[in-house]
């Protein structure tokens, strides 16, 4: 159970990132002599926006996690106007600027993060989380290469089906568009999706209007580009499919039939979950406080504005 915080001995510093809800900055923990990632929430804004039960589940989602490849939660706490989540500071910047630095990853480096994400999912699953949002976004990098897993406000506990519809619309698995209800095999889909992302610098079913998007995902045809590597096309052709019963993860064997499959041969899983395999690319890091692998962000103006006594949406947890 993460701690309680408290904001008397918390230095906040630079933005990190920004969203609809409010932002994220590096923030220093004075008591613990620690650099953090300050998930800082607008709680009139999460009310606006029908957001409080995302929230809520967000917070008892990362209670409950303990993964070396899952940002971990350090504290929680909250004012009047915000809810404040202290979390694991990874340093390394998000895959998404990684990726779209270098236009395209190679089949070695993209098999190693695929089987990352594969163990995310097999353990997340294993607590009946369903994440939701894989997107290059949500992946930061550490110093040591390897991958966590960040932002778990679309995540829930699952045992048969949600009809919430939520994610990143070019991700989205068929199920969800046609509102038959979905669970865990929605992550799948999203694992295909961004694994012929890495390798092909764009996603499958790309294109600037999102009906188009949604109509590409329903007809399922995907056209790979030439030098595309032969195993990945076979998992990636074995998880974008929108028959649940054929789709890879979601059949007999589980996830079990993704780790066995060619393009994982080379994979020692063991190894990979005690983070003992020399990852191809490790990010320039040179203090425990750096920000260079992160855009820079205005600071907000309204991050210290008061608030009347009668716009108080205290969030009860």
């Amino acid at each position: 159970m993460a701690d309680r915080l408290s904001l008397d001995h918390i230095d906040i510093l630079q933005t990190l990132g920004t969203g609809t809800y409010g932002r994220v900055r590096l923030a220093y923990m004075r008591d613990r002599n620690q650099f953090i990632a300050l998930k800082i929430l607008k709680k009139l804004e999460i009310i606006r926006h029908k957001q409080v039960d995302h929230v809520i589940s967000e917070h008892s989602i990362l209670q409950m996690i303990n993964h070396p490849f899952l940002v971990n939660l350090l504290g929680f706490t909250q004012d009047n106007r915000y809810l404040y989540f202290a979390l694991e500071y990874v340093p390394g910047g998000e895959l998404f600027s990684y990726l779209r630095n270098l236009g395209k990853i190679d089949n070695v480096q993209t098999r190693f993060y695929a089987a990352q994400m594969t163990l995310m999912f097999e353990y997340l699953h294993s607590l009946n989380i369903v994440y939701r949002d894989l997107k290059p976004e949500n992946l930061l990098i550490a110093p040591d290469g390897y991958l966590k897993l960040t932002d778990f406000g679309f995540s829930k506990v699952v045992e048969g089906r949600t009809y919430t519809l939520c994610g990143t619309p070019e991700y989205f698995a068929p199920e969800i568009l046609l509102n038959k209800g979905h669970g865990k095999p929605v992550d799948w889909w999203t694992l295909g999706i961004i694994i012929y992302e890495m390798l092909a610098g764009i996603d499958p079913f790309n294109d600037e209007d999102p009906m188009v998007v949604y109509q590409k995902i329903l007809k399922g045809k995907i056209k790979f580009p030439r030098g595309f590597d032969k195993g990945a096309k076979s998992l990636v052709k074995h998880l974008l499919v929108a028959d649940l019963t054929k789709r890879y993860g979601n059949m007999r064997g589980g996830v079990n039939d993704i780790k066995n499959h060619k393009w994982f041969a080379s994979i020692d899983w063991y190894k990979l979950r005690q983070r003992e395999i020399e990852m191809p690319y490790r990010p320039f890091v040179h203090s425990p406080d750096d920000t260079s692998n992160f855009s820079n962000y205005p600071d907000s103006a309204t991050q210290t504005s008061s608030i009347s006594p009668r716009d108080d949406p205290f969030l009860e947890w």
